[in-house]
C-alpha cells in the first residue's frame, strides 16, 4: 500500500523559542513509540496542511527524515491555536505496522431519515466517536451510520449498525445507542379566548360597582 511521504528535520529549539519557528512557517513536532527514542523535529506548516487534509485523521503516513529509511507513523496528536484553529504542533506515533491497534474513530451519517426531512424530527447523535480495532494500514477516517431506517420517533441505531469495513473489529459495545430521531417540539397555544373572556369579565365586574356606588347615592338623595 502507497502511503504519502512527510520530510521532516530534526530539532534543536526547545520552549519558547519554537514560536520563531511557527514565525518563519515551519511546525514543531515530534516522533516516539514502536522501540524508538523520542525526537523532536520541525516540518514544512504548508506541507503538513495539505497533507492532513488530503489524508485526513488517523492516516498513516511515510516520515522521511533525513537519509534513514521512511519511518511508518499515525498521526497521533495535532494541536491547534484556541482562536485561529491553525496547527502548532504535532505528534507523530511510530507504529509496527502488523501489530492491532485500538482507536477513536469518527461516525459518518450518510442517507436520508424520512423521519427528519418529512416530520421535522431533529437527528441526536448520541456517539460522535466508537472504538475500534485494525493495523494502521487498515484504520479508516471514520465509520458509516446510514440514517434511512430512521423512519418515526420510535426507533433508536446502535452501534451494531455500524457500517464497520474489512479488516476493522468493532470494540465499542454493539448495544449502544448511536442516533435518534428527536420529535418536534410543539408549542402550546394561548388560551386567547379563555383570556378574552377573563378580560370581559373584569370589565362586567367594574360596571357593577360602578352602578352599585350610583344607586347608594340616589338612595342618600
Amino acid at each position: 500500500m502507497t502511503r504519502p511521504i512527510l520530510s521532516v528535520r530534526p530539532r534543536s529549539l526547545r520552549g519558547k523559542k519554537v514560536a520563531t519557528l511557527r514565525r518563519a512557517g515551519t511546525l514543531p513536532g515530534v516522533v516516539y513509540g514502536a522501540g524508538i527514542e523520542s525526537q523532536p523535529i520541525t516540518i514544512d506548516a504548508r506541507e503538513f496542511e495539505a497533507l492532513h487534509r488530503q489524508a485526513g485523521r488517523n492516516a498513516v503516513v511515510d516520515l522521511k527524515l533525513d537519509t534513514n529509511k521512511p519511518l511508518p507513523v499515525l498521526l497521533h496528536v495535532i494541536q491547534e491555536h484556541p482562536v485561529t484553529r491553525r496547527t502548532i504542533h504535532v505528534d507523530f506515533l511510530a507504529v509496527n505496522m502488523e501489530e492491532e491497534r485500538t482507536i477513536d474513530v469518527a461516525i459518518l451519517i450518510v442517507g436520508e431519515s424520512e423521519a427528519v426531512d418529512k416530520q421535522g424530527g431533529v437527528l441526536l447523535h448520541l456517539r460522535d466517536t466508537v472504538l475500534i480495532r485494525a493495523k494502521p494500514d487498515d484504520i479508516p477516517t471514520g465509520v458509516e451510520l446510514d440514517i434511512s431506517s430512521l423512519v418515526d420517533f420510535e426507533q433508536t441505531l446502535h452501534a451494531s449498525d455500524l457500517l464497520i469495513p474489512e479488516g476493522v473489529t468493532l470494540v465499542t459495545d454493539p448495544t449502544e445507542a448511536v442516533a435518534r430521531v428527536q420529535a418536534p417540539r410543539i408549542e402550546e397555544a394561548e388560551p386567547v379566548v379563555e383570556a378574552a373572556e377573563a378580560a370581559e369579565g373584569g370589565e362586567d365586574a367594574e360596571g357593577g360597582e360602578a352602578t352599585s356606588d350610583a344607586t347608594e347615592e340616589q338612595g342618600e338623595s
